[in-house]
């Protein structure tokens, strides 16, 4: 019996040429640019250059010495900034949930920056700021050999980075937190302190548990700031790609990635499938009164100020990056000029064309696939359902340089000669961006009646006219947020595509790295303040299309309708 269902299936696949063909595309795609290149890397790993079997790298690694340190290095970041972040963002979220405090927009408009910036816009700033010429070591402190690498320097570039990713999770969380657990609680006696750590902080648990790991992740892989910022202090996203750009030694860049890919699986499944099925349902079918935010004493001043002092401090870091693409040479020749940005668009043009073109191609790419694999996940069933859906959603944990020496290693050699084509660097965009536009497709159709679609099926529609027809028309929020996302992702990819630029097609992000490890911070802040210009206007167009075709726009209200899914656009 066991053997029918398969069989039943493949017999009703058959007389679906148009969807068979589909699921075979899809996971010929994913078999080709993510399964393929894990095998590749994990081969490499245990193959010297000769053929022969090997653990040598993972035994050099282990047993000591500059690569052992490096991810020690890694880890040790990863918990201090992973523990830095959640607090910030908490309070944070704290702020903006519980207590009647001004500037809330601006509070929850620090959450975009990140989004839309260069990977080390803050590494830049803080070596304007705290550098050995910056503003406020030198100028204003007075310190003539100010260092702001290494360990410390990273702490708080990737503490600013990230916190924000951390504070998206737990915005959503303490604003879902039914008030009649704590009105009872204060009911009852307790405090307002007492009600907080009995009450809310319990409830908070798997968001905080959920915002730590996110940002760990993020440490693990970040290879931007370390490379802007890190100095001596060595982490293991950097050191696989000095060790397979730098010594080309494949089989020990292999087994650091191999080793950062398996402590990023096994953080993602403990975020994934431990923390994130954890739930505290407080939200019931009973109707509860408006959370009583809290409208004066101490606790109100002292949250308002540190969140505005942390506001400031980001926006601070943000603007001085385009301030510091107009002096000639900070700290030493104040002068305003426009140098850099002659230089980047007299010689470094190409990037900026070949980045905004291979994020324009790899854009509705990454978008249409997110919203096929949804769909397929939701309304279909078939053999290997289970298994797409978890590649799919796999390189949300593959750190980019594991995947970009991943496709170094499978893509140099026939009949996959992708190395240097444009074809690489798209299929990198495609795959580092679709699991969020899985998701939120998949979102969005749990929320729309299949009896639709049968609908559209019983008057003779095929498949295709279904999707195409009913199904994208209803999801559209989620399509065009899995865009945005995208081409976001796109335009400040770093990591992973640092392995698969060449002659013939550049990028922005390895342009500003480039001009960072000469020296040339003016030049890498004329191109970094170019590339926020450039997302900045497309993410306005974007959210326009979103809210123009996002549902039937009403004249009256001014409000779109009709939006199943209840996607809101990126705000700025």
């Amino acid at each position: 019996m066991g053997r029918v269902k398969p069989i039943q299936e493949l017999k009703r696949l058959a007389r679906e040429p148009l969807l068979l063909t589909c699921i075979i595309l899809v996971m010929a795609s994913l078999f080709v640019f993510i399964v393929y290149p894990l095998f590749q890397i994990g081969r490499t790993s245990f193959f010297s250059v000769d053929g022969s079997f090997s653990v040598a790298a993972y035994k050099r690694i282990l047993s000591g010495g500059n690569l052992l340190t490096a991810l020690t290095n890694s880890l040790v970041l990863a918990f201090i900034v992973s523990i830095l972040s959640t607090i910030i963002a908490y309070i944070f979220a704290y702020t903006i949930a519980y207590i009647n405090v001004p500037l809330k927009k601006l509070f929850n408009g620090i959450a975009i920056l990140p989004v839309i910036s260069p990977p080390f816009v803050i590494a830049l700033s803080a070596i304007l700021l705290f550098g050995r010429q910056g503003f406020i070591s030198n100028h204003l402190l007075g310190l003539q050999n100010a260092n702001i690498y290494g360990l410390n320097g990273l702490i708080l570039v990737q503490t600013l980075t990230y916190f924000p990713i951390a504070f998206l999770v737990l915005a959503g969380l303490l604003r879902s937190i039914s008030p009649a657990l704590e009105e009872a609680s204060e009911n009852l006696g307790a405090s307002k302190l007492k009600t907080f750590i009995s009450v809310t902080l319990p409830l908070s648990t798997p968001g905080i548990a959920n915002a730590y790991l996110l940002v760990f992740i993020q440490s693990l892989a970040d290879f931007g700031n370390p490379m802007t910022i890190g100095g001596n202090y060595t982490t293991v996203a950097r050191e696989i790609y000095l060790q397979a750009v730098g010594s080309y030694d494949m089989q020990a860049g292999a087994s650091l990635a191999m080793l950062l890919l398996t402590i990023t699986m096994v953080v993602y499944a403990i975020q994934k499938f431990w923390v994130g099925k954890r739930s505290y349902v407080t939200v019931t079918g009973k109707p509860t009164s408006g959370r009583k935010l809290i409208d004066s004493g101490w606790l109100k001043h002292m949250m308002f100020g540190i969140c505005f002092s942390l506001s400031v401090t980001v926006i601070l870091f943000y603007i001085l990056v385009p301030i510091g693409s107009f002096i000639q040479l900070w700290g030493i020749n104040n002068s305003f000029t426009l140098d850099h940005y002659k230089y980047v668009f007299n010689l470094g043009q190409k990037a900026i064309v070949d980045t905004f073109t291979l994020s324009l191609i790899a854009t509705p790419i990454a978008g249409l696939l997110g919203m096929i694999i949804a769909f397929l996940i939701v309304r279909k069933n078939f053999i290997g359902k289970k298994t797409m859906e978890l590649v799919s959603m796999l390189s949300i944990a593959i750190p980019g340089t594991v995947l970009g020496i991943a496709y170094i290693l499978s893509f140099n050699k026939a009949p996959l000669a992708l190395t240097g084509t444009a074809v690489i660097i798209i299929a990198a965009f495609v795959v580092r961006a679709v699991p969020v536009g899985i998701r939120s497709g998949i979102a969005s159709l749990q929320q729309i009646d299949p009896s639709i679609e049968e609908a559209s099926t019983n008057l003779g529609a095929n498949q295709s006219q279904t999707f195409f027809g009913i199904v994208l028309p209803l999801i559209k929020p989620a399509f065009f947020s899995g865009l945005v996302y995208s081409f976001v992702k796109s335009m400040t990819a770093m990591s992973a595509v640092i392995f698969l630029i060449s002659a013939r097609y550049n990028l922005i992000t390895a342009s500003i790295l480039s001009q960072v490890e000469s020296g040339r911070i003016g030049v890498a802040s004329a191109y970094c303040t170019i590339l926020i210009i450039i997302m900045i206007i497309s993410l306005l167009i974007l959210n326009g299309m979103l809210r123009l075709f996002g549902g039937e726009y009403d004249k009256k209200t001014k409000k779109t309708t009709n939006n199943p899914a209840g996607q809101k656009p990126l705000s700025m």
